[in-house]
Parts: C-alpha cells; structure tokens; sequence
C-alpha cells in the first residue's frame, strides 16, 4: 500500500482490508462461481462495472486509482482477501482498476447475491459491508479517483457540480483550470475553449461540456436506465430521511422497491453539519454521515436507486399487468408500480430580494457543506434564519469564517432553536446574533458579492457590510408542484392531505387516491423533524402491506406489520406544529 493510503486507513486498515478465515470463505462459496485470471490480466477497469465481490484463494491482485499521469497501488490483495468495495453492492462501474499480479485463483460472488450473504450470513456480512464503506471512504478522502471536474475557481457551475457529487458520495477532483498545471494541460489537450468550461473527464474516458447532474450521473454510471418491465411493489418519490426510512423497510419486508429523487440521497436533513439530538448518537453526527448510511442500507437490501431523476407525472396504469400507478420521470421513462409513496419533501425558501438569482451558486448558499466551508475561510459571513438548521450551520460556518452575522426576524432565537443551540452559539465570540433584523439589498458584480445591507426592523437602522458569502436557511415549502394533475388533495400551503383531513376510511398516511401515500415534511401535519419523518418511513410500510394484501398482491404481510385494529392503522390526532421545518 501507498504511504497515502496508509495515512487515509489509519487505524482501521484490518477493517478495511480484513483477511477471511477458511471458515468464512467455506460459507462465501456457495454465493460465488469458480474464475481465474492470468498474471498482468485487467480483472477490473476504472469506469466498468466489476463482475462482482471477487474472493482471492491464491495469487495476488493489485487495487490501483489513475492520478493524472500517474497510477497509485491502494492495496495488493492476497489469499483470503477480496476485491470490491460500495460500487459491487449496486452493480455501478468501479472506482479503481484490479489487476493480477500473478496467477490468481478466485470466486466471484455477483451483486444480486451479495446481497443474498449480507442477508444470510449476518455475522460475515456485516465485516464485509464495513470494509465496503471504509473502502469508500478511503476513496472520498484521497480524492484521487472518480470524475475530474475543471474551471474556475468559484464557478458556480463548478461548485454546483462538486456539490452534486460530494453529497452523492463519489470520489472526484477539482482542478482551477486558471492555476493547477495539470488542468492547462488537459485544457490544451482537449482543446477546450475557455468559454465552455467547466468541464468534467469521466473515468471511461468521456469529456462532459458544463454538464447537467443527470447526464454527469448517466456518465458515471451512478444513474442507470429504467427497466420499463420491471413491475415494483411501491415506487418511493424521494430519498430523504423519510424516503430512505420507507425504502430500508419496505425491501427488508420483502416488497421490490424503487426510490427517486430529482438531487441526491438525503433530502434537506443531507445538508445538516451537525444533528446532536437524533436517538442514538450521543457525540452527534452530520446529516450526510447519517444519510450516506440508510443509503448504503436500503441498497444492502436490493433498493434500486434513480438519483437523480424526476418525478413529473403519476397517473392511473390501464393494461392488465398489475401495476396500479405509471410514474412518468422524463426521457420517455416510466416507472411502473403497485403503491407510491410520497417523500419529496421540501424545497428552501429564497429571500424576497430583487437580484438574488445573480448571486445564487456561487454567493449566496443554501447549505453549510464543508465545500462552503472552504470557500469563506478566514472572512465575514451573513446568515439568516433562527431555526435548528441555522443554528448548526451558524456553529459550523464559526469554525471557519472570521466572524458570522446571524439576522433572525423575530426577537430571540430561542422561539425556534434548541436551547442547546443557543447556547452554544452565545458561547462562539464569532457570532454575532442580530434580531429583529432583514436583508434589504445585495451588491456586487458578475456574481460575485460585495456587500450586504441590512435593517432592523424595530430602530430602522440600516448597516452595509462587505460580506462575500450570504447563507439562507429561512424555511422550506413542500416539494409538490408535481403533483397539480396528479389527482392528489393538496392544503392551502401545499401540503398533501391525508387520513382523517379526507375521511374516516382513510388511514393515517394515506392520500386521496387508494394506494398512494405521503410521509415526512411534505405531509400536511407531519412533526418537521428527521427522527419524526423515519418512524413514518416505518410506519408506512405497514399500511403498504395492508393495502398490497387487499388489492390482491402476491406480497407477503409479516404478521409483526399487520396493525392490530386491522387493514388499517387507528387514527391518530396529530397537531399540525407551528415551527415548520424545525431540524434536529
């Protein structure tokens, strides 16, 4: 192993790299089927996808990522190893290349049926699964491999491409293509006019002109073709907490799902620096860590992810096939499903300020990622909002900024914020808390700003200050436009109605069509907080049992899902809160 890998494993390189006993490959057989490979064969290529888990019995296999001009050795498996890491678990292309060293004798276990051991054999699949991730991480830390996106420094074009795949959990490097002379180099060597960048070299090869989300997704594999065959139990419209939540349990309960999600894995709660209140985890974790782990889980048990694709459409199906609903996502692709579930969540809120779109992408952020957190290193910062999210990410962007300006309307943070919160942020010398005050004008040039002016709303003082980074975390409105022909009851602010707002016969999750649900932020009356939004993830997989079984699916309906007072879950009066979109 490289003196970089080295340093990136640390301590847990026996768990990222474990050798597996006698015992343990005798229990991995029987999923794999016999392969050999001859000395200097390419097992694997960066960019395609792997045949599989490949388990070394003799020889020797070399793990390598392409640096620019240059091939790094990650790691030379040997005896008793074996080859793959998160990319197996989901059949995406691989990261790095394996190549054997030697004569090498194996077996592949491919990844439909390494799903079957991560089930099967507890034990031996959690070691397995732990070194996929700790293999990942690896990859995300040397930034080494994956896609390499180059332009300007600060493009928001660039940024927003980072940003896309940082919170996707893919590898990738940024090269400034004005200073790094590598980035000149390729510039020069794909004769890239300037006016057409960014731009971003794919590990198979293909050169992306500024690219979207969805076609970089589609290059690197991370977004795959719709099987228009494929018949899914329940089609889930959104991967955050509550999405992902629905997902993990509808597949452990043996029902085919399918979740989509026109961004990335994670929703708002994605974006959280910190979350310290969230059961379990007493030292805190951020909204990515957390997320990036139901991702992994629902994958461990056959999820299939389309991230990121949009929902446009739901309508009725009519053919005899046995799906209910149609999911049209664009591009001439069609889900086909028994059940939905509806988890789009929530969309944030933009400031009523007349030039804002001019400084969106690569000004004025609304998140607290540590992408950002680069970018105002060592400068003042403006932050409004009052609640949880403002608050985390207030603590967060402290540690980095010279001095953060957080403007809340109201007259105190502690209506809305954690008294945790509020404290620590009256503990930060850094931040300075103004309330009653709002952002009146941004000033600057070429999307890039300059200055910030404010006002308090009670003296009517105004105050300029040059601030070049601006972070909005004012709320959020449900993510249901898609849903205006759709036949869905909708409230006055947007929300999806359901239970007993329709009727006695609805259950509690249930919407005005027979078959769909809605859960998490964008259900009217829902808590707005990430542990509410993953119990209703898991209590609508209940109700998707009960609904499957009456329309006459062959899905099985565990008996510890089936709700004592029947088909459906007793009604429950749950209080519409006044903080909306209040996070941990």
């Amino acid at each position: 192993m490289s003196q970089s890998s080295t340093a990136i494993f640390g301590a847990r390189r026996d768990q990222a790299f474990p050798t597996l006993s006698e015992a343990d490959i005798d229990h991995m057989r029987r999923f794999g089927e016999a392969s050999a490979y001859a000395a200097g064969e390419h097992i694997i290529r960066a960019g395609d996808v792997a045949p599989g888990l490949i388990v070394v019995l003799s020889g020797k296999v070399d793990i390598t990522q392409d640096g620019l001009g240059r091939r790094e050795t990650i790691v030379t498996h040997g005896p008793g190893s074996f080859v793959g890491e998160l990319a197996q678990l989901s059949a995406r292309p691989s990261l790095v290349n394996a190549e054997a060293a030697e004569p090498v004798e194996a077996f592949v276990i491919p990844s439909r049926r390494v799903r079957d051991l991560m089930v099967q054999e507890a034990n031996l699949g959690e070691r397995i699964m732990r070194a996929l991730i700790l293999r990942r991480v690896g990859l995300l830390e040397s930034a080494t491999s994956g896609p390499i996106i180059i332009g300007p420094s600060g493009n928001a074009d660039v940024l927003r491409l980072q940003g896309f795949l940082a919170r996707s959990g893919q590898p990738h490097r940024v090269l400034d293509s004005g200073s790094d002379p590598c980035a000149k180099t390729l510039v020069e060597r794909f004769d890239v006019d300037p006016h057409h960048l960014p731009v971003v070299l794919c590990p198979n090869g293909r050169l992306l002109m500024n690219p979207g989300e969805k076609d970089l997704a589609r290059c690197i594999g991370l977004l795959r073709p719709i099987d228009a065959d494929t018949l899914y139990d329940v089609a889930i419209v959104g991967a955050g907490p509550a999405g992902l939540a629905a997902a993990v349990y509808a597949a452990s309960e043996g029902l085919s799902t399918i979740v989509l999600d026109c961004r990335a894995f994670g929703g708002q709660a994605g974006a959280s620096s910190r979350i310290e209140n969230y059961l379990g985890f007493p030292t805190g974790i951020t909204g990515m860590a957390l997320m990036a782990r139901a991702y992994n889980q629902a994958q461990k048990f056959g999820v299939e992810m389309v991230i990121p694709d949009e929902a446009k459409l739901l309508s009725a199906a009519t053919d005899n096939s046995g799906a209910r609903y149609l999911l049209d996502v664009g591009d001439g692709e069609t889900v086909r499903t028994r059940s939905v579930v509806i988890a789009s969540g929530a969309r944030y809120r933009r400031l009523d300020v007349a030039n804002l779109s001019q400084f969106e992408g690569t000004s004025v952020h609304y998140w607290a990622s540590p992408i950002e957190g680069r970018l105002c290193a060592g400068q003042e910062v403006a932050l409004v909002g009052a609640g949880n999210s403002a608050g985390q990410a207030a603590v967060y962007l402290a540690s980095h900024a010279r001095k953060v300006a957080l403007l809340a309307r109201g007259g105190s943070l502690d209506a809305s914020m954690s008294r945790y919160l509020v404290e620590r942020i009256k503990a930060q010398p850094n931040i300075e808390v103004l309330t009653e005050t709002e952002i009146e004008a941004l000033e600057g040039e070429e999307g890039n700003l300059a200055t910030v002016r404010w006002r308090n709303r009670v003296s009517g003082q105004e105050t300029t200050r040059p601030i070049g980074h601006l972070f909005l975390f004012i709320g959020a409105d449900p993510n249901t436009d898609w849903l205006a022909q759709c036949n869905v009851a909708l409230d006055a602010k947007g929300f999806v109605r359901t239970g007993s707002e329709l009727g006695p016969e609805h259950g509690l999750m249930e919407t005005s069509r027979s078959g769909v649900f809605a859960i998490g932020d964008v259900r009217c009356g829902s808590v707005k907080r990430v542990a509410a939004a993953v119990g209703e993830g898991a209590q609508v997989v209940a109700a998707l049992h009960a609904y499957l079984a009456r329309d006459g699916s062959p899905a099985v309906t565990p008996q510890s899902m089936i709700p004592k007072s029947g088909n459906r879950f007793p009604e429950e009066d749950h209080a519409s809160t006044k903080r909306y979109f209040r996070r941990e």
